[in-house]
């Protein structure tokens, strides 16, 4: 079978041995396509992961084997995220599934950018369903990167009809505003390329110009979807006293970029999110089955062998996202 797999600064197409899945619990998945991940990026861009990793998470699958408990079957198209945790521990007590020990070290093997991956039984019973059919498979596709949208929204718990700003309108933006629009709040997204503040627009959010933002604007919740450092200054300048700057991004610096003092005299709330629960999943998926957040026209379509100008596309910002058609579901 196929593998994309990192070699040095580039990512390789391979050939490797067939999986199988023997006497385990789970199911072997013919991947049908992969959305790339910002986070993939980021681990190929600065060397996290080591050389041979297969990348990729946001897969949609068509189950050819299966030896489990469930309610799954050969045939079955199903969407399913990498990480599950363990619910037990005192970071999933506290709501920090992502801080979870188990759920660090659960994944896909060997990960989404291979023709077939092999899936446990603990990812079938917690973070595996069916495809809607009412969803294309590249629509589906974005069920993981939503559901770590959910949790954001969730996090940071804002009123209804509280206003949050939406700085970078890149795929995750583009998202995260439709999110918190379906959750009930007043929506701002900005942004500096023109096509992607004219494509929130056509969601019927309102949309600026970073640099045209009105200078009145006073934000309950800040949505820093952006990996610019200059996204912690707009977040800074447009949050309203004792409001919220929810962190969905890193940045290429890692300097104390938050001032000491406006956190304090300003009583500011500042939050990370990174990765979803089951339960964050699941309404992921039902937000995208009914519709209350789109996604026709983010992604752009390569296949497994042009696996690297996917890569370069993205980095460079000629594409908003791209989807890896791996296999055909014929």
């Amino acid at each position: 079978m196929k593998i994309a797999v990192i070699e040095d600064n580039k990512i390789s197409v391979k050939e490797t041995k067939n999986l199988g899945i023997g006497n385990q619990k789970g199911a072997l998945v013919k991947v049908l396509g992969c959305g790339l991940c910002g986070s993939d990026i980021v681990k190929f861009v600065h060397k996290i992961s080591k050389n041979g990793t297969v990348l990729g998470h946001e897969i949609v699958a068509q189950i050819v084997e299966i030896n489990s408990d469930t309610n799954f079957k050969n045939g079955d198209v199903i969407v399913t995220s990498h990480h599950i945790p363990c619910g037990k521990c005192t970071y999933c007590k506290h709501g920090n599934v992502s801080m979870c020990t188990h759920f660090k070290e659960t994944n896909l093997v060997p990960g989404g950018f291979s023709e077939y991956v092999f899936l446990s039984e603990e990812h079938l019973k917690n973070v595996a369903h069916l495809k809607p059919d009412n969803l294309t498979e590249i629509e589906a596709s974005f069920y993981e990167p939503l559901g770590c949208i959910v949790r954001a929204v969730k996090r940071a718990n804002l009123l209804e009809g509280d206003t949050a700003l939406v700085i970078g309108l890149g795929s995750i933006g583009i998202l995260t505003a439709q999110a918190l629009k379906a959750y009930g709040y007043n929506v701002i997204g900005c942004d500096l390329l023109e096509e992607r503040i004219e494509f929130l627009k056509s969601f019927g959010i309102d949309a600026f110009d970073v640099r045209l933002l009105p200078e009145d604007l006073k934000a309950d919740g800040i949505f820093m979807t952006s990996g610019a450092d200059k996204a912690i200054e707009t977040a800074l300048k447009y949050v309203r006293n004792g409001g919220k700057i929810l962190v969905f991004s890193s940045t290429p610096s890692d300097l104390s970029a938050y001032p000491n003092n406006e956190i304090y005299y300003r009583e500011l709330t500042i939050l990370g999110s990174y990765s979803p629960s089951p339960a964050d999943l699941r309404e992921s998926l039902e937000l995208l089955r009914a519709g209350k957040v789109r996604v026709k026209g983010i992604s752009t379509v390569y296949g497994l062998d042009d696996i690297q100008r996917a890569f370069d596309d993205t980095i460079s910002n000629k594409i908003m996202k791209a989807y890896v058609k791996v296999n055909s579901d014929e």
